[in-house]
């Protein structure tokens, strides 16, 4: 049995990314990252992502990968917390009626 061949297109937005030529070391924190250096490489991604032309798709693969570390689309780890949180909250919401 053969395994199917990778679809490339569901990766090709990655070769219109902002942060295609940046360190990668400003999207993912080292051990024991805090303070302001954090903030400070936080932002620095940030500024990156702003101006990314695939920001939704790299934030949407992050979500539904579930992705657990680094800056994606211009989000946190913490903030794409919070977002599936939300949407968690929203389904049920919505499941119970309560919209």
């Amino acid at each position: 049995m053969r395994l199917p061949a990778p679809i490339g297109e569901a990766w090709d937005w990655q070769l219109a990314a902002a942060c295609r030529d940046a360190d990668p070391l400003v999207f993912f924190h080292p051990d024991n990252e805090r303070g302001e250096p954090r903030a400070s490489r936080v932002r620095a991604a940030k500024r990156i992502c702003r101006r990314c032309p695939v920001r939704a798709l790299c934030l949407g693969y992050a979500l539904e990968s579930g992705e657990h570390h680094g800056t994606w689309g211009g989000y946190t780890e913490d903030e794409r917390r919070t977002l599936h949180r939300q949407a968690t909250q929203h389904e049920r919401d919505r499941g119970s009626g309560a919209d």
